[in-house]
């Protein structure tokens, strides 16, 4: 009993400061940590305070600094998903590490795609008096949120790593064709929905140039956010499939020498 007490006693002597001393996160993961932070403050002190009040919609175009970035930021995160769906269907490249990308960046998009039909109706409620009113760009976004709450739910079906890859990446190959739809809906049906006021600037819609730099803050910081979210959110579901695999301590390990 005691040789048996002292080896589990060494063992955790071994064990307990290898695993204080060597962090989850990386160098890169924990400055690109402070740089969202940063851009952030930064768009909240312009977003709230520097920027002025639209002279139409006063300070409701306010929430156009989250609502824009928001929804450019859901169609980055699909259009990443799609790209790597296509590149683990695609055999020279095939590794689960794409389809992981994939799955981590879906999450992402549809989490920033609901804060943008929240957002949207916010403003709705103010510009047009309603929450919500089904115009086009409002029905084709609201289906682009549900078409990728169903690939993740495609996502969590049975099945090995390998068949959920598959019909993961040929339903992600489908669904990023609706992002064009919804993106030129303002034009094809023109819907009460204002058109692109940044990528269009001869339209009906003029910005005010602090107004367009406040935009391209939150933008930058959005994907800076992103960024940061991808990377920790594919080390999760590393983590798992190593659990599926070979089972939850080992998991662990590979997560922390990941971070070494």
């Amino acid at each position: 009993m005691a040789s048996t007490a002292d080896q589990l006693s060494s063992t955790r002597k071994e064990t307990s400061p290898a695993r204080r001393s060597s962090p989850t996160g990386t160098r890169a993961t924990r400055l690109l940590g402070v740089a969202v932070i940063a851009g952030m403050t930064w768009l909240l002190v312009f977003g709230l305070v520097i920027s002025p009040a639209d002279v139409v919609q006063q300070d409701s175009v306010r929430i156009m600094y989250v609502h824009v970035p928001s929804a450019w930021l859901a169609y980055l995160a699909f259009i990443v998903t799609a790209i790597a769906s296509a590149l683990y269907l695609w055999k020279r490249t095939r590794s689960l590490a794409w389809d992981r990308i994939a799955g981590a960046s879906a999450e992402i998009g549809v989490l920033f795609m609901a804060i943008t039909l929240v957002t949207g109706s916010l403003w709705g409620s103010v510009t047009w008096g309603t929450y919500w009113v089904w115009d086009a760009r409002l029905t084709t976004t609201a289906f682009l949120f549900v078409t990728y709450v169903g690939y993740l739910a495609v996502r969590r079906l049975g099945g090995s790593h390998d068949a959920r890859a598959r019909r993961s990446a040929v339903l992600a190959l489908l669904a990023v064709l609706e992002i064009p739809l919804v993106h030129f809906s303002v034009v094809l049906w023109r819907p009460l929905h204002q058109e692109a006021s940044v990528a269009n600037p001869t339209g009906d819609v003029e910005m005010d140039g602090l107004m367009l730099f406040s935009l391209f803050v939150g933008i930058i910081a959005f994907t800076l956010l992103y960024a940061w979210l991808l990377l920790h959110q594919q080390r999760v579901l590393a983590m798992e499939d190593a659990i599926d695999d070979r089972g939850l301590d080992l998991a662990l390990a590979e997560r922390v020498k990941e971070g070494m």
